[in-house]
């Protein structure tokens, strides 16, 4: 059946194309974080196992709402490790870095996500795809809250 919601279908999938490039940066930084709470150590340890567990938890939760949104415009969300890899800007982490390092590589990552989606923002106003800026708009504000909060614990 035909979509008609009163985008142009190219807007749509410009816009699912940006969102999947969200999405799969999400998902690298949900792996990210929750490997770093498995394996954080240190004097910052339950500190830091538990703002983990915190920030994994949302991450998880927001993968869904952008996957459903890329599907609500008409297009298949990428849902594979070789998708994700092939679309991330977040480098995965193999090691088992120092908590510092982690706490770093996080503050890294939400600021790769927040660039991500910022560049997904220009098309979706274009488009008038108010409900795509909301999400961006909510998911820019997670970002860049989590990475003042673990920039703050570097200082």
């Amino acid at each position: 059946m035909q979509i008609d919601i009163g985008i142009a279908e190219a807007d749509r999938k410009a816009i699912a194309e940006g969102l999947s490039k969200v999405l799969a940066d999400t998902f690298a930084l949900y792996l990210k974080t929750h490997s770093f709470h498995w394996n954080v150590t240190g004097p910052m340890f339950n500190t830091l196992h538990t703002m983990f567990m915190e920030q994994y938890t949302e991450l998880w939760n927001a993968l869904d709402e952008i996957a459903e949104r890329i599907r609500a415009l008409g297009y298949p969300a990428p849902g594979s490790f070789s998708q994700f890899a092939a679309l991330a800007s977040i480098k995965e982490e193999t090691a088992v870095p120092k908590a510092n390092e982690m706490i770093r590589q996080l503050v890294e990552g939400h600021e790769a996500v927040a660039r991500t989606a910022r560049a997904v923002f220009p098309t979706a106003e274009k488009a008038d795809d108010q409900p795509t800026a909301d999400l961006l708009t909510q998911r820019l504000q997670i970002h860049e809250k989590t990475a003042w909060m673990l920039r703050s614990l570097l200082e």
